[in-house]
């Protein structure tokens, strides 16, 4: 009974090497679980497009601005940049993972320096077509998604010289209007001025 009795310091020292186990195990735990606790705090990611509406004529070119900024300032050359508007149309995708995804299209793409925090969008030569809101999204690399406020845009017709001219052909054709209005009273009423002349010469005679 006494070797009996004996082992059970044994096992003690069993149970306590578990328990030392146990807290090796969670002194390891907190040291994983750290990473993850601050994983997201480096993005605390700011999207800011300026202006929030923009106005531009027909053949210009426009820069809608877009600006990453993160506190904790990590590389910004992780992030992944999107750019779509929104239309009467609905949601198109202009630019994807940096890149533009438009077919044949060369007028839009990313300008600046994305280390710098600086994704903005150039649209060259841009038509009335372009029109819309336009938004910046960023992905993570957490996957979370970030959008901007979005800038609206708005295109004029070019006038220039063309507008001067049109301007000038509405007029003239107004005024033209106008005198083919007098010269159809005109040959309209000829024939009936000529009549009265008449009665009046005959009334003067007699």
């Amino acid at each position: 009974s006494a070797v009996f009795f004996s082992l059970f310091p044994g096992t003690d020292v069993g149970v306590t090497d578990g328990g030392a186990n146990k807290e090796n195990a969670t002194a390891v735990t907190p040291v994983t679980a750290q990473p993850l606790l601050l994983t997201p705090e480096p993005w605390n990611l700011l999207v800011t497009q300026t202006p929030a509406k923009e106005k531009a004529k027909e053949g210009e070119t426009v820069v809608l601005n877009c600006h990453l900024n993160s506190p904790q300032h990590p590389s910004l050359t992780d992030l992944m940049v999107k750019w779509y508007k929104e239309d009467e149309k609905g949601q198109m995708d202009l630019l994807e993972k940096n890149v533009t995804i438009l077919p044949n299209n060369s007028r839009i793409f990313m300008s600046g320096d994305l280390s710098q925090g600086d994704v903005s969008l150039i649209i060259l030569n841009v038509t009335t077509s372009d029109h819309g809101i336009y938004f910046c999204e960023v992905t993570l690399p957490d996957g979370k998604v970030v959008t901007g406020g979005g800038t609206k845009l708005r295109i004029r017709r070019a006038l220039g010289l063309f507008g001067i001219e049109e301007s000038i052909g509405t007029i003239i054709g107004v005024v033209a209007a106008g005198i083919g209005g007098i010269v159809v009273l005109i040959v309209v009423l000829t024939p009936q001025l000529r009549k009265c002349i008449l009665c009046m010469r005959q009334e003067s005679r007699q």
